[in-house]
């Protein structure tokens, strides 16, 4: 496995769920990728949310894509650990909101203002599938 073969698999199924810690309770939402490369994995979230305070409190987060199969033996997934790094990067800021302008329409109020990009740029990954159900701590991990 090389990081490439996240970066693929990420990109073609970018919902996601991610799980981050709030005190003692695991919260899992899901997420869409905004977009994945050799630099990290790139997602945002608006600053207003509890979801940016538990990424302000603690960055480490576990996400899982899924490749969306019904039938079990197709079934695989990826998943990646690592910490968040909070990107104060007004370009990628205004691209991010250009193209989820339609949040806006949602929010009711400009995105630009509230908008906080974030990446997870390293960290290890491993896939997953029904053939793995026993054999997790025997998986190949990535460390990126």
């Amino acid at each position: 496995m090389e990081l490439d073969d996240c970066l693929t698999f990420a990109t073609e199924h970018p919902i996601c769920y991610m799980a981050t810690q709030e005190g003692d309770q695991p919260r899992v939402r899901p997420l869409l990728l905004w977009f994945a490369d050799k630099r990290g994995f790139y997602f945002m979230t608006m600053s207003p949310k509890q979801f940016s305070h538990q990424l302000h409190v603690n960055p480490k987060v576990e996400v899982c894509f899924y490749n969306g199969a019904t039938e079990l033996p197709e079934a695989q997934m990826m998943r990646l650990t690592g910490a968040v790094e909070l990107l104060d990067d007004a370009e990628l800021v205004r691209k991010v909101c250009e193209e989820r302008a339609a949040l806006e329409g949602i929010i009711g109020r400009p995105l630009e203002p509230i908008a906080e990009v974030f990446r997870i740029a390293s960290g290890e990954t491993r896939f997953w599938t029904l053939m793995d159900i026993l054999k997790e701590p025997e998986l190949e991990m990535l460390r990126f």
